[in-house]
């Protein structure tokens, strides 16, 4: 009895023969991709709320969507909310720019605050 071997696993395992070698993935003349760097949470986090809270605050706090139309976890929609609250008053009490410097810095210090055990535990969306 002859055995039939499928063309297609032929295919396959000339193709997968084709790609090993012994050699070392370096010995091939060309030096290894740098991964690109990542962004940690917190970073993002201020990023992102930051970058909302600059917004709203520079249109003239004419309102805003819910947090998930904005890409924010609820939690991240709170610190936006208490950051914009922080920053108008500031703004009554001093200027447009300080108000903005505030955006910033406790955009940084609620964000890493938020992710320094590496983030919440109830979920995504928390």
């Amino acid at each position: 009895m002859r055995h039939r071997i499928p063309l297609c696993a032929l295919a396959l395992a000339a193709v997968a023969a084709a790609g090993c070698t012994d050699s070392d993935p370096g010995d091939r003349g060309t030096a290894p991709r740098p991964s690109s760097p990542t962004t940690s949470p917190a970073d993002l986090c201020a990023h992102v709320v930051g970058g909302w809270a600059r917004q709203i605050y520079d249109s003239g706090d004419r309102g805003y969507g819910d947090y998930q139309s904005m890409g924010l976890s609820n939690g991240q929609y709170q610190i936006l909310r208490d950051i914009l609250d922080a920053a108008r008053v500031e703004r009554r009490r001093e200027t447009d720019a300080a108000g903005r410097k505030l955006i910033d810095r406790q955009a940084r210090e609620r964000c890493a605050d938020r992710y320094r055990d590496g983030g919440p535990s109830g979920g995504p969306w928390v």
